[in-house]
């Protein structure tokens, strides 16, 4: 397991940690759906919606040096459900467990990058984790100001984006890894969390699965307080936090020049079917 620090990150959080059998890790790239699919995730596992706390606080991010370590795993020991937590982490910095269940979540790389840019200007804890950053000799976090076309530079330069994706499809034939589309949640909300109870081993009781997937809906994560209490970290809260969760805001932003830029990293950075797949996901493959 390699290094990976940055100003949020630190993957030696996972020292202290003891896997548990069924134990699951959402793992993806920034701004692909992981909160979605951690609160379906929760909903599969609690299918009469008494979950035991807020998703955040009951799935916790194992690499975010924002929350304190020893409290985190501490928390995660007392824990007598099924857990599930969530990772950042590209997949060689992260510890492999034959016995867990892994669920790596995708999207198109330029709505990804159109979240990040909401992400980083309303973001409140910017300030104190470059500080922090400083101390340790990492790059700051740089917030996000207006302008897309400088943005879309540093965030190409700087995100690990396409790492963290191009490392989850190397491990692609692992049993225990499920790749998640956010195009496929969009299109197909109830087949996609079908996919994932079966490949978690999740029976729901059918006459459930209504109310389930109700709660999994993009409108009842904004509108509830299920996922977290986000006002002290994100400008708007959580209506701040879960932004639009639409696609191809990009085309009104980006330019032909930025495109060009950004198709550039694709292929340096992606295989082809990899590529294809961020981009369409299931349907790159037909549907498959």
């Amino acid at each position: 397991m390699r290094e990976y620090r940055n100003a949020i990150m630190d993957n030696a959080r996972w020292s202290d940690f003891a896997v548990r059998p069924d134990d699951i890790f959402i793992c993806t790239p920034s701004k692909c759906g992981t909160t979605w699919t951690q609160t379906i995730v929760a909903n599969l596992l609690w299918p009469d919606g008494r979950l035991p706390g807020q998703v955040m606080m009951i799935s916790p991010w194992i690499e975010a040096k924002f929350i304190p370590e020893a409290m985190m795993h501490e928390a995660l020991r007392a824990q007598t459900h099924r857990r599930f937590m969530k990772s950042h982490t590209p997949a060689d910095a992260i510890p492999w467990f034959d016995e867990a269940k892994y669920i790596t979540v995708g999207r198109d790389g330029r709505d990804a990058f159109m979240s990040w840019c909401n992400h980083a200007a309303r973001m409140k804890m910017i300030g104190p984790m470059n500080e922090r950053a400083a101390q340790d000799g990492l790059a700051a976090l740089r917030t996000f100001d207006g302008d897309y076309h400088g943005y879309l530079r540093y965030w190409l330069d700087d995100h690990d984006f396409f790492e963290v994706l191009a490392s989850y499809w190397a491990m692609r034939a692992r049993r225990n890894l499920l790749f998640v589309h956010y195009n496929d949640l969009k299109s197909d909300l109830v087949g996609e969390m079908r996919r994932i109870a079966a490949f978690l081993g999740i029976a729901v009781p059918e006459t459930a699965w209504p109310d389930v997937v109700a709660r999994c809906t993009f409108e009842a994560m904004r509108d509830g307080d299920q996922v977290a209490d986000m006002d002290g970290m994100f400008e708007g809260g959580i209506k701040g936090f879960l932004f639009k969760g639409t696609n191809g805001r990009w085309r009104d932003v980006l330019d032909a020049d930025d495109l060009a830029v950004y198709q550039a990293q694709v292929d340096r950075l992606l295989p082809p079917d990899a590529a294809a797949w961020m981009v369409r996901g299931r349907a790159a493959f037909g549907g498959s």
